[in-house]
């Protein structure tokens, strides 16, 4: 993952969760896409 679209990610994650600065510092990039998928993209089987 390039360092603009985690630093993206990371932004959306502490604006719209739980999680703090430092608990997304320590993350890995598997782990920030993971849950900013979770929270951010929407599937058709939300909608049913």
């Amino acid at each position: 993952m390039s360092r603009v679209e985690r630093n993206s990610k990371v932004q959306k994650l502490m604006e719209q969760t739980k999680f703090n600065e430092n608990d997304i510092s320590k993350m890995t990039d598997s782990q920030i896409e993971y849950y900013h998928w979770l929270y951010f993209v929407d599937s058709e089987y939300d909608y049913m």
